[in-house]
């Protein structure tokens, strides 16, 4: 990998040169001095992450992109002030570690662990306002909800105005939940690596075929054997082994917030943005020429970018020209968004151009975002089937293309929630209606994501 202390910003490029880009999803705040006042306030707070922490992410990412680790990236679709509290925050973290576990006994490699946390608390619009019926039948139009780095869920005046107070409580919100998160690393989280402790009561429902849930069972004993015979080489080896690294990501939406805490570091060169080790443009915001991309370009960080159906190669070509024209190995991740129907169609040419290149990048697959669907009464929801053809279509591409598919990126939660169907446990549409807790967009539930931990371990490890 390229020495770090060689880079310099790219010419033209400072933390302001995107105020003069396009941008499809503007934060557009009608008080400009409450504005400035909140950029000065966060420039001047100290680092959510630090430059080592970055530069070991890109390490890790290098050897996700040689086949030689693989990345789980994973949390809620969009992080509340509200939920900032240690129970969900812990949840979240144990059911990542858990999958992650379950991914490294199946793969036979390590695993690098990234939440979506500590800043997720903005998400793009497919429109920049929302329109409901109000007293007597009429129509009253406010500002969508950007989540709570921006406004307020509630549909009134004062919680959808935008807000830029909001962003010093989203930092705040941030450092509690690493703070919390990073204690609970170095403590060893006690538990998390006593599958007998976990809750495996999917295994037994009707749902899955008897050989699949053999194959599981045994897994699951195979990992007990493992980490007792660990615990039997003394103390020393059970604090190493509890004791594991993690990194935080979220989508770079509000430029202003992540250009606030872009900053230079003593004794390395370059810009980091220190609000994240992993941001993420959006399969909206990816124009080349744009705001966010023009940010990103910048920033010493490794930088993800979701890509969606309606991509062509001109555009991941371009990304990859402009967010990493060194060719840097663990510099861009392509976080594919397809859906189950147009996969198939969508992905192979992306792959195969970036390979024909010898273009650095890790692609990692989210089955999700391209799998959604509204329910009759409006209710959002995914199909855990077809976030599974999903994931399978892709392992089948990379396979084809020669390429290592680098991870995986789910939305999902540690809470016992239903909105998606589908799974073992047998989630149905009814049930949504009693157990549906998402802001925004739908989450696998505990039991879902240790299913699909298993289902990837079982369908990648076959072929390690």
């Amino acid at each position: 990998m390229p020495d770090p202390s060689q880079s310099v910003a790219p010419a033209g490029w400072s933390p302001e040169s995107w105020k003069g880009r396009p941008c499809a999803q503007p934060i557009a705040y009608s008080d400009a001095d409450a504005l400035d006042e909140a950029v000065r306030s966060l420039s001047l707070l100290p680092p959510l992450v630090t430059s080592w922490e970055i530069e070991r992410l890109r390490e890790e990412l290098a050897q996700a992109e040689s086949g030689g680790r693989f990345i789980l990236q994973g949390g809620d679709c969009a992080e509340t002030f509200d939920d900032c509290r240690p129970e969900l925050i812990a949840n979240k973290l144990k059911i990542l570690l858990q999958m992650s576990l379950v991914i490294v006994h199946g793969l036979k490699k390590p695993v690098t662990r990234i939440g979506r946390f500590a800043g997720q608390y903005a998400k793009p619009r497919s429109s920049m306002v929302e329109t409901r019926s109000g007293p007597g039948g009429v129509p009253v139009t406010l500002p969508s909800y950007f989540g709570d780095l921006i406004n307020r869920a509630a549909f009134t005046p004062e919680a959808r105005r935008l807000d830029p107070a909001l962003m010093i409580k989203g930092h705040e919100h941030a450092a509690m939940t690493l703070n919390f998160i990073r204690s609970l690393v170095e403590g060893g989280f006690a538990d998390f690596h006593h599958p007998e402790y976990w809750n495996l009561d999917f295994l037994r429902h009707g749902g899955l075929p008897g050989d699949v849930r053999a194959d599981y069972e045994r897994t699951a004993r195979e990992m007990v054997d493992g980490l007792r015979f660990m615990e039997a080489l003394g103390e020393r080896a059970v604090d190493q082994l509890t004791r594991v690294e993690f990194f935080t990501s979220h989508e770079g939406l509000n430029l202003h917030y992540e250009a606030a805490q872009t900053r230079t570091v003593p004794r390395r060169s370059g810009w980091y943005d220190l609000s994240t080790h992993l941001p993420w443009i959006g399969d909206r915001t990816r124009a080349v020429d744009g705001a966010h991309v023009e940010h990103f370009r910048g920033v010493r960080n490794p930088v993800g970018v979701k890509i969606g159906p309606s991509a062509t190669v001109g555009d991941v070509e371009g990304l990859w020209t402009a967010l990493n024209p060194r060719n840097e190995r663990g510099r861009l991740v392509f976080i594919s968004r397809m859906g189950a129907s147009r996969v198939r169609d969508s992905l192979p040419p992306l792959v195969e151009a970036m390979a024909r290149r010898k273009a650095s990048v890790v692609w990692i697959c989210d089955p999700m975002h391209g799998n959604g669907t509204v329910l009759a009464d409006g209710l959002k929801t995914r199909s855990f089937g077809a976030i599974l053809e999903e994931l399978e279509a892709t392992c089948g591409i990379f396979e084809r293309a020669g390429v290592p598919l680098g991870g995986v990126h789910f939305e999902l939660t540690g809470e016992d929630v239903a909105e998606c169907v589908g799974g073992a446990a047998g989630v149905r549409e009814e049930d949504l209606r009693r157990h549906y807790a998402s802001p925004c967009d739908p989450r696998l539930n505990y039991r879902q994501s240790l299913e699909m931990a298993f289902l990837i371990s079982r369908r990648l490890g076959r072929r390690e």
